[in-house]
């Protein structure tokens, strides 16, 4: 596996995400109102789906764009697992 340009920012998010998702556990033990919890939920929603766009752009903008530009996969090949992860997004 190679490590691609936009990893170390993706990791960077999902220790976010991490984090919240730490403090949302204590926050709960605690009895913590619903709406802190809440709040904090959202923020590990959206730290993991921005780390997950990330991702799946990197991937398309390097594996699948150097598959085309190096001639290691078919077209139909990189037309299917571009079809395939972007539907992640």
């Amino acid at each position: 596996m190679s490590l691609h340009t936009s990893h170390p920012e993706v990791l960077t998010r999902l220790k976010r995400a991490h984090g919240h998702l730490k403090s949302i556990i204590q926050m709960l033990e605690e009895g913590r109102g619903c709406l802190e919890v809440a709040q904090q939920l959202q923020a590990v929603e959206k730290a993991v789906a921005n780390a997950k766009r990330t991702l799946v752009h990197d991937h398309i903008d390097h594996c699948l764009e150097h598959a085309v530009s190096e001639g290691t996969q078919s077209a139909d090949d990189t037309i299917r697992e571009f079809k395939a992860i972007t539907k992640y997004l």
